[in-house]
């Protein structure tokens, strides 16, 4: 999270003892994080009073001649980002006739375009559907479908996945970066923005509570839901970010640092997800923040990158952390100018967090727990205060609430382990067109969090373990019922079993036991799942029973006992 601490010793001593009366002070009246009561979604929640309204307030608000984007060796600034979004909006409501309400679906890598789109999309008052640019072909139609998706804009990867599917789905697609001939009814943006004279993007009228994105995450059960959030929703966790770095500096007794170069971060971790569309390229747009983008994820050209660009921040999950750390201590890189390294979508192990104030001289770690259901938001914890508590997750945001249940569903004392439950401003309006999963997921507009937790009596929480059943490989949630139903449809599998196993770079891979009484090899079933789900959720390890898979009494597959003896196996 982009909690942005530096190893900066207070030459006075502050008048803010502890974090809650730092943020006392600058959530009270007149400040710059005065919060206030609103209603969202039938609820009174907190909000910020000087917070932008709607995403494109921020957008406009923001706009300026700073380097906003770097990608290999093209630069744009705010302001010409802004322009091409204006652009592409023009082009989505004259010659694409999308109207409020209407989902626009972005499939592609990092490239700026996924930003200007989002910026435009977003701006218009359409729905910004973010797939996941590593989804197989029936994913992404599945992902189509169940949006509604009006129009795509893909690039070449996503294009050959979608080619057989869009026309089906009654999609209208926009090549970005093509890199071969297309169909004839697939323009290429470029081409069509070519032939647009500079202009505003197109008048909307857009509320703080209009939905504005759906991001798609992985349950325990069946397909991917698409979680659904408002303008407000996204804001306040971005605000949220910012209060937490501003009141962990004023309980320190640090000013923010007086830079003679522009601040920068690095964008390592897919747009798709919350981290990379919020923690790094929304909230570079206050503070104008320099993003300088990857193709794909590479320790050694991150180094060379922080040190062209002056990278003062980066976050992502902790497989990534550790490469970096790991390539660190083996370069001899400038990279004094990192301050600060942030973890999101798994837990760190202590020693990692240990490893990173170590090895850079001015980065401090930080991390936070927080869902696509939450808009990435929910606890954070940063700088000394994370290497005093290496195993937690920190304390929670301002806007949010968080509890502790047991079974029954009774509110649990401090230091008990139960399920994390969370509500509060940043929570998502629910699932697309999920109505079940809506009844399932939500109490009284409490999100079950399907985490088990407990919050200690200084208020730090520790995520000890999950209700739900999900593989959380290197940030990635993976479904494990999503997996057994791709590994069943194969005609030889008659049982299937999907579990967690662990893993030092990633924390988990993807393991399963299937039962077949007929000869079948794990490239030729690995093999047909690629047609099926995407790469990273292809079990890594497979484990073929010669007979029916263990049961528990009730006559559901022992999953536990099934999941210990493939872990054990893979230890001796």
């Amino acid at each position: 999270m982009p909690l942005l601490t530096q190893r900066v010793k207070s030459q006075t001593m502050s008048e803010f003892a502890t974090r809650t009366d730092a943020i006392a002070h600058l959530t009270s009246p007149g400040q710059p994080y005065e919060l206030h009561e609103v209603e969202l979604y039938g609820e009174s929640c907190r909000a910020f009073v000087h917070a932008p309204l709607t995403l494109g307030d921020l957008y406009r608000d923001n706009r300026s001649d700073e380097t906003f984007i770097v990608y290999q060796e093209e630069r744009y600034s705010f302001e010409e980002t802004y322009q091409n979004a204006a652009k592409i909006g023009h082009l989505l409501v004259n010659d694409y006739h999308v109207q409020q309400g209407d989902r626009v679906a972005i499939s592609m890598r990092n490239y700026p375009e996924w930003i200007m789109a989002f910026t435009a999309v977003t701006s218009i008052g359409a729905i910004a559907v973010t797939l996941n640019a590593l989804w197989s072909t029936e994913e992404i139609e599945y992902g189509l479908n169940h949006s509604g998706a009006k129009t795509l804009l893909a690039d070449q990867e996503r294009i050959d996945r979608v080619q057989s599917v869009y026309q089906s789905a009654g999609v209208r697609v926009i090549a970005v970066r093509p890199e071969k001939p297309l169909p004839e009814d697939i323009p290429v943006l470029e081409d069509l923005l070519s032939s647009i004279a500079p202009c505003d993007m197109p008048e909307a009228t857009v509320g703080p509570n209009d939905d504005a994105t759906i991001l798609f995450t992985s349950g325990s059960t069946g397909h991917p839901k698409g979680a659904v959030s408002c303008h407000r929703n996204i804001i306040t966790a971005l605000m949220s970010w910012e209060l937490d770095q501003r009141s962990a500096m004023l309980v320190a007794g640090i000013e923010p640092p007086k830079n003679d170069y522009q601040l920068a971060t690095l964008l390592a971790v897919p747009l798709f997800h919350a981290t990379g569309s919020h923690a790094v390229y929304l909230s570079s747009y206050r503070s104008q923040r320099k993003l300088v983008s990857m193709y794909r994820w590479n320790a050694t050209v991150a180094a060379e990158l922080i040190e062209q660009e002056k990278i003062a921040s980066f976050v992502a999950p902790a497989a990534m952390t550790g490469d970096l750390v790991e390539v660190a201590k083996q370069t001899n890189r400038d990279l004094s100018t990192l301050a600060s390294v942030g973890g999101g979508g798994a837990p760190r192990a202590p020693e990692q967090v240990k490893g990173i104030a170590a090895t850079f001289q001015k980065a401090l770690p930080n991390t936070g727990w927080g869902m696509t259901e939450t808009n990435a938001i929910g606890a954070g914890i940063g700088g000394e205060d994370y290497l005093a508590h290496p195993g937690s997750s920190g304390r929670c945001s301002a806007v949010l609430e968080l509890k502790i249940i047991d079974e029954s569903g009774q509110q649990l004392p401090a230091n008990m382990r139960g399920e994390l439950l969370v509500k509060g401003t940043s929570v998502i309006k629910g699932y697309w067109n999920r109505s079940d999963a809506n009844a399932e997921a939500f109490s009284d507009r409490w999100l079950h969090t399907g985490d088990v937790a407990y919050i200690d009596g200084e208020g730090y929480l520790y995520i000890v373990d999950r209700i739900k059943d999900l593989v959380i490989r290197g940030g990635e949630n993976i479904g494990c019922a999503e997996v057994e139903a791709a590994l069943l449809s194969h005609p030889a599998i008659l049982e299937a079993s999907v579990y967690a196993v662990p893993d030092k770079r990633l924390g988990e891979e993807v393991g399963a036991t299937v039962f077949s009484e007929d000869a079948i090899t794990i490239d030729t079933l690995s093999d047909y799942l690629a047609e099926h789900i995407a790469k990273f959720k292809i079990p890594r390890y497979i484990e073929f029973a010669s007979e029916p898979l263990l049961r528990i009494a009730s006559g559901k597959i022992d999953k536990r006992r099934i999941r210990e003896a493939t872990v054990a196996k893979m230890e001796r």
